[in-house]
């Protein structure tokens, strides 16, 4: 569950393409603290630079085969890596993806499709533009995933995947970087969190707080927030960031705009929360942060 926003600009943007012929509409950062109500506002996926990858067989066991066939770049959402899904076993199935990863930072995905027991299918794992274009992810040089399969009837564990791993043609002159410019306001246990601004990109929800984190640890860590208050108000927000060992991701601490308009706030003087940081493996407690203060 990480960048729930990202979701609704999936959902905007398919109810829109169709009889929608206006301009794409850029975010505008807010700045000193104003953070008045945005609009909702569409945006089209940021073209993506050449990249290409070989046939591939991801997954044959247990009656499962999944292959990659091709990447295609031009998705109405994103990037579409094209999968042929064979499921061989007695059991009607359900395939999704998890633990999605481009270039080494986290991306939200869209997949979910359902086989039949001796059926086939071809399906698509979607790479949300909305989340490479806040990593600044222009080329794709490589892309992590696993898949979650699950009895269509029941729900029951199928089959949970090892986290896989594909390389395009572009991975061998790619050059890597992560930019952790910002405020740092959390370093403890292989985990950096830096605030880099306040910023409207998440404009179908509202504002938010824009976050760098990295993982330098050992174990795969889900990040949430509590206790958030705005110029001393309670106000609602999502936000729930998964990120693997070795991993960096960028996303939106979201102050939902109808509590903001709720408590008449329209400028951001002070903020203030604290992370809730568990293991993502066995839902264990990892550490509660204190309280953290931002003034702006």
């Amino acid at each position: 569950m990480k960048r729930i926003g990202s979701l609704f600009l999936a959902l905007m943007l398919a109810l829109t393409a169709c009889g929608s012929d206006s301009g794409a509409a850029s975010p505008t950062p807010a700045g000193n603290g104003d953070i008045s109500t945005p609009q909702p506002e569409t945006s089209q996926p940021s073209a993506q630079t050449k990249a290409e990858i070989e046939e591939v067989l991801l997954v044959d066991t247990s009656g499962i085969k999944i292959t990659a066939k091709q990447l295609s770049l031009d998705g109405l959402l994103g990037p579409n890596l094209q999968l042929l899904i064979e499921n061989n076993s007695e059991l009607n199935l359900t395939v999704q993806a998890r633990n999605s990863a481009v270039n080494g930072y986290m991306i939200e995905t869209m997949m979910s499709v359902d086989v039949a027991s001796g059926k086939k299918a071809n399906d698509t794992l979607t790479f949300l533009s909305s989340d490479l274009d806040s990593c600044g992810i222009e080329t794709i040089a490589d892309m992590e995933f696993s898949f979650h399969i699950f009895t269509t009837e029941g729900w029951e564990t199928y089959l949970d995947t090892e986290q896989l791993h594909i390389e395009t043609s572009a991975a061998s002159t790619y050059q890597y970087s992560y930019d952790d410019s910002g405020s740092p306001i959390y370093t403890d246990d292989g985990l950096t969190i830096v605030s880099k601004g306040i910023s409207e990109n998440d404009s179908l929800l509202g504002p938010g707080l824009v976050l760098y984190l990295h993982n330098s640890g050992d174990s795969p860590l889900t990040v949430q927030v509590r206790d958030l208050s705005l110029n001393g108000f309670m106000v609602d927000s999502i936000f729930s960031e998964d990120i693997l060992p070795g991993k960096h991701a960028v996303s939106t601490l979201t102050f939902l705009s109808s509590s903001l308009e709720d408590n008449n706030i329209t400028e951001l003087s002070e903020l203030e929360f604290s992370f809730h940081i568990f293991h993502s493996d066995d839902w264990s407690v990892s550490t509660d942060s204190a309280l953290i203060t931002l003034t702006f």
